[in-house]
């Protein structure tokens, strides 16, 4: 067993049931569980004895983020040049065949690039949403750079089994056969996923998108997933093309599509649903279907404004995604937060008017402006980052810091530049609203994983030197 005490942290933003926000707090850890939590006089007497001490009085202190989508090999094609102004299927189209050309080594190299980013913007928990198999890439490979890195993970086996020949988007030859698809699924489930508390490795089962898979894989990936009571993720919503391309192909919305295939409930998530309705908003909320948010990629491709708070009202859960890295070209987690709440101000102020019933029973027209910055705040777009990515995961182990739970949480230095001026106010808002800083320290399943604003687990210089290498290669330059 082994101990670590925070301590006397300046701020402790717990995320609990109350979003309590504890000032001059201790947290200690021993081995990979929170077992006190509060004034630094408070906790036990062996805890100033603790393994490893740090010192957080000029520290805010967060639970770990957590990423709920992302496609990690998507680093190696970052900004390139003949997509960067294109929207999602033309984007799409003009990467596939460079994606044709990945290998098991480029994986596991942007993953952990990928990582990396994450873990030192104070992620430390991610989905990965891996698709596209070619030249005997497995799933295994993304599995294995987790845990050489230390992020606790949640690998999702995505598929493409429609070609352009079927009338799909993707080429032919990044298709697979769908038998084979749901037999490797079923392996990588048996082999890698553990449903136990605390766990480091969750396996999701994730047909790409509508437009990539049959009907029948979508709906053959949802009864395996139930039978081996894991979770189901895919694409949905992202843009107009997308939904136009369900209307013509299925005669319904995406969200009626989903329904039929049994792609609703408390164990699925979404990514994007950009341009979800009414109906499918009332849906996702009724079934508790998760939605994972991408701000920064729905700008980068120009796929709209997601309704999110309108979710939120509706007890949609909602949670971050940084999206893929050539889709975002970052992965920076504080900074995807930070666009959620900005990008929430500015989608309010272009809704409708709409009447709305005052505490005094009057009834009054509001204009989208009229509602206000107030409509999604600091302290809500850091609980969607925390508990609510961690419920859209299906974890109850993390997103809190709590007694009893997991020891992932990261602490952001006061002092530095970012933080000038707010932290004095408010050092929560202040990590929201000024410049996103990275962290000073990231604590995953109770191991440092950053330490002083370094990573502590693989040595990033070299792993930087061999991804733009393998980059270079894969666009054939």
């Amino acid at each position: 067993m082994t101990t670590l005490l925070i301590h006397n942290a300046h701020t402790v933003a717990t995320q609990d049931d109350h979003r309590s926000e504890l000032k001059n707090a201790s947290i200690y850890i021993r081995d990979n569980r929170i077992e006190a939590i509060g004034p630094a006089a408070a906790m036990p007497p062996e805890a100033l004895q603790a393994d490893e001490v740090i010192d957080a009085r000029q520290h805010l202190v967060t639970p770990g983020l957590v990423n709920t989508h992302h496609h990690m090999y998507q680093s190696l094609t970052r900004a390139i040049p003949s997509v960067q102004n294109a929207e999602l299927f033309g984007w799409l189209q003009g990467l596939y065949p460079l994606w044709a050309g990945l290998t098991p080594e480029m994986i596991h190299v942007s993953t952990q690039v990928a990582m990396a980013e994450l873990l030192l913007s104070g992620c430390t928990t991610s989905s990965d949403h891996l698709y596209i198999y070619p030249n005997g890439v497995r799933l295994d490979d993304s599995i294995e750079a987790a845990r050489a890195i230390g992020m606790r993970f949640v690998a999702t086996r995505g598929s493409m089994s429609v070609g352009q020949s079927k009338g799909g988007l993707p080429p032919d030859r990044v298709a697979e056969d769908e038998d084979f698809i749901l037999k490797d699924t079923q392996r990588v489930i048996e082999t890698h996923h553990d449903g136990s508390f605390g766990a480091m490795t969750h396996v999701a089962v994730a047909p790409c998108s509508p437009f990539s898979v049959s009907r029948d894989l979508m709906r053959l990936s949802a009864e395996l997933a139930r039978r081996y009571q894991v979770r189901l993720h895919t694409h949905l919503a992202e843009n107009d093309h997308d939904l136009a391309y369900s209307r013509e192909k299925f005669g319904c919305t995406p969200t009626q599509y989903a329904q039929d295939l049994g792609w609703l409930g408390h164990d699925v998530w979404h990514a994007h649903c950009v341009k979800l309705d009414d109906e499918g908003i009332s849906l996702f909320a009724a079934t508790r279907t998760g939605v994972a948010h991408c701000p920064c990629s729905n700008m980068r491709l120009a796929s709209g404004i997601a309704p999110i708070r309108r979710m939120l009202d509706a007890g949609v859960p909602v949670g971050l995604g940084v999206d893929g890295c050539a889709s975002n070209d970052a992965a920076h987690m504080v900074n995807e937060a930070r666009q959620a709440l900005l990008l929430a101000r500015v989608g309010r102020a272009m809704q409708p008017a709409e009447e709305r019933t005052l505490p005094s029973g009057e009834r009054k027209t509001f204009f989208g402006c009229d509602l206000g910055p107030a409509e999604m705040t600091a302290r809500d777009v850091l609980h969607m980052a925390t508990r609510g990515g961690a419920e859209v995961l299906g974890r109850k182990d993390i997103g809190s810091l709590q007694v009893g739970m997991c020891a992932d949480l990261v602490l952001f230095d006061l002092q530095t530049l970012s933080f000038a001026g707010g932290a004095v106010h408010d050092p929560v808002g202040a990590l929201l609203l000024c410049g996103s800083p990275q962290t000073d320290y990231t604590v995953v399943n109770g191991k440092v994983v950053v330490r002083q604003g370094q990573l502590a687990t693989v040595d990033l210089g070299p792993l930087v030197e061999r991804h733009n290498a393998l980059a270079l290669l894969l666009c054939g330059n």
